[in-house]
């Protein structure tokens, strides 16, 4: 099971830009998936986008498609979500998790928090 930490949440306004680092440890990463999930207050957890490791394959929602972007570094063993033209909307906790194949995701980190201002 691998272990996964996040960082780079914060404050922005509305229209800004934030970036969210995953380091991901402790698994041969090939046979991964790494998913970055939100939850706003009130609400459940929600996907967001994910990124195939081994071929770089990406899916998004489609409420932030065109506005974030998932990649990943093999080097660094880290996935990023870049989030432009934030909206207050996307507010939420962030967290990301990791899967083996189409399994069930069941290695999560502790999340960071994003607020947009409006």
């Amino acid at each position: 099971q691998v272990t996964l930490v996040e960082s780079g949440g914060g404050l922005v306004q509305a229209g800004g830009s934030l970036g969210l680092s995953c380091a991901v440890s402790g698994g041969t990463l090939s046979n991964y998936a790494v998913g970055w999930f939100r939850q706003a207050p009130g609400q459940g957890r929600s996907f967001v986008a994910s990124v195939t490791w081994n071929d770089g394959s990406t899916y998004y929602t489609d409420s932030v498609k065109g506005r974030f972007t998932i990649s990943r570094d093999n080097a660094k063993n880290t996935v990023y979500l870049q989030m432009n033209d934030l909206k207050p909307e996307d507010t939420a906790v962030y967290s990301c998790a990791a899967r083996v194949g189409s399994s069930s995701y069941r290695s999560w980190g502790q999340g960071t928090q994003v607020t947009v201002s409006s």
